[in-house]
């Protein structure tokens, strides 16, 4: 079999792809939490604002866009990851510490990982919220009930604990993924690091910490409401 050649199959080329895919998803992410934020305006602007989207033709075609960009993430890095793990086959006896100068933390070393769970997670989340577990409701002005569907998701403490388990992987992801995607396009020059390392971490927190405040405000403030 002729070994691959493309630009995206070599080590560069994966590490651009990784990078490219990463920083667009972490805008799509803060669109995202942007728009559930209007969840605190009550159902009638969530829901308005949920018909616009859905309304609109071109919705089929960005998520298969997002979709794409998700898989290609998804499968880049697990790709990558088992070529350093073939590369470099007998595992280290000890790991040491380089000093306070690394950037090596618990998030950078459990990105596959927490990258894995996020896609069990995603799984999960649409079927929730798109498909509704079979039960739709439909909101007098047009379109779904997202409100309430919402409302009723999380008013299940385990749906509650387990989105906030994963939002906090998401945030821990984030924390190193997020900077990182952005040095992988060449924004690594120190000037640019040091906006870029706390730029990433208060990303993380703001999209992490955004989705669980909604989600604990559906489960105490949706069953009573």
């Amino acid at each position: 079999m002729a070994p691959r050649t493309g630009i995206f199959s070599s080590s560069v080329g994966t590490k651009i792809l990784i990078g490219l895919t990463g920083v667009l998803l972490v805008v799509y992410l803060l669109i995202h939490i942007a728009g559930n934020m209007v969840v605190f305006l009550g159902p009638a602007a969530f829901n308005t604002y949920a018909f616009t989207l859905e309304s609109n033709p071109l919705l089929p075609l960005v998520e298969l866009v997002l979709l794409s960009w998700f898989v290609i993430h998804i499968y880049k890095t697990v790709r990558n990851f088992l070529s350093n793990q073939t590369a470099r086959p007998v595992a280290y006896q000890k790991k040491k510490s380089a000093g306070h100068t690394t950037r090596k933390t618990f998030a950078s070393s459990t990105m596959i990982f927490s990258g894995l769970w996020l896609f069990a997670f995603l799984l999960v989340h649409v079927k929730a919220f798109h498909d509704g577990w079979g039960t739709q409701y439909e909101w007098p002005a047009g379109g779904r009930d997202l409100y309430r569907q919402e409302m009723e998701t999380f008013a299940n403490p385990v749906m509650v604990g387990f989105y906030i388990i994963s939002m906090l992987v998401v945030g821990s992801h984030l924390w190193h993924g997020a900077s990182s995607a952005f040095q992988s396009l060449g924004a690594d020059k120190p000037a640019w690091t040091r906006v870029i390392l706390p730029a990433g971490k208060a990303i993380a927190v703001l999209v992490a910490g955004g989705f669980i405040v909604i989600a604990l405000f559906a489960h105490f403030y949706g069953v009573r409401s």
